[in-house]
């Protein structure tokens, strides 16, 4: 059985030669939208559409993707709401230390390097120079939001399924 990995949602098209919207969930766009880079389209029930990136570039907060099969809007209308993923086993090894998958990062359980258990990491953002880890916390309501920097991540611990932080002032205020 296939294990498969989200890196995008389709939202909407753009244009009308085949270009789609996507909300990127991918830890290296550059890498994973490269020209002649394949994926597949979830349908939501149990279709996977294989696609073949034929362009990819940065367009405000999206990604905007064209596939070698689908030439026009009319073609990938279909697709919004579609989630666009790829299968685990297709994942390259090569990664520089301090670097990680999503995968591996959401669930794992945040403490302070006090031993504090702050709560347990739910999503991961990209809005520009660092990723941003959204932690739901064990006491609270409010998500707290943990930049990905070397001040405040201290350790990933895989293994353990363990963060380590150094919250910088006003991190963990509610």
């Amino acid at each position: 059985m296939t294990d498969w990995l989200n890196v995008g949602k389709i939202v909407n098209t753009h244009g009308i030669h085949g270009e789609v919207r996507v909300i990127s969930k991918t830890d290296f766009p550059e890498t994973r939208y490269a020209i002649g880079n394949k994926l597949f389209i979830f349908d939501g029930e149990s279709n996977h559409h294989p696609v073949t990136i034929k362009s990819w570039r940065r367009h405000k907060q999206f990604d905007l993707l064209s596939f070698e099969e689908y030439g026009n809007v009319n073609d990938v209308e279909r697709f919004k709401d579609h989630l666009l993923q790829v299968q685990k086993e297709d994942l390259h090894d090569d990664l520089y230390e301090g670097e990680y998958y999503y995968h591996e990062i959401i669930g794992l359980h945040v403490y302070t390097n006090s031993g504090l258990h702050v709560g347990k990491i739910k999503e991961i953002l990209s809005p520009g120079a660092n990723d941003v880890w959204v932690v739901k916390p064990v006491a609270g309501k409010k998500d707290i939001l943990i930049p990905y920097i070397d001040e405040v991540i201290k350790e990933v611990d895989l293994d353990e399924g363990n963060v380590i932080i150094n919250p910088m002032e006003g991190l963990l205020d509610e």
